[in-house]
């Protein structure tokens, strides 16, 4: 069974930091992409960012490109963003996802595997 475990979520205020990880088991991703997205209250599920399996190309949405970092470590089959100058609007619940297969995306519906997410709350 595939489980995609998140950890690392909090209260933080703005312009602090967190890092988020992401454990996964019953399979290996180390030739997955991996990503993140998230989810405010009332708003629909939005990609943050993105990363190849070889870790060597990495996607961020616009609105947290230059403060957040995606990263992976392969040998613990683990993600992970760190998350820095975090501001109210990147409130919300922040789920890991993998790809069965295929390039890197920012599509949420190409994400086959997904964590029960985490939260963030940052206070102003």
């Amino acid at each position: 069974q595939v489980q995609l475990v998140e950890s690392g979520g909090g209260l933080v205020q703005a312009g602090g930091s967190l890092r988020l990880s992401c454990a996964a088991s019953g399979r290996t991703f180390s030739r997955n992409t991996m990503g993140w997205f998230r989810q405010a209250p009332g708003k629909e599920r939005e990609f943050v960012a993105a990363i190849t399996w070889i870790g060597s190309s990495t996607y961020y949405a616009d609105s947290v490109k230059g403060r957040f970092t995606i990263s992976r470590d392969y040998a613990k089959n683990a993600l992970y963003l760190q998350m820095n100058s975090l501001k109210p609007d990147d409130t919300g619940v922040y789920y890991c996802a993998a790809r069965g297969s295929g390039p890197m995306t920012a599509k949420e519906s190409n994400y086959g595997y997904w964590g029960q997410g985490t939260q963030v709350t940052v206070s102003s």
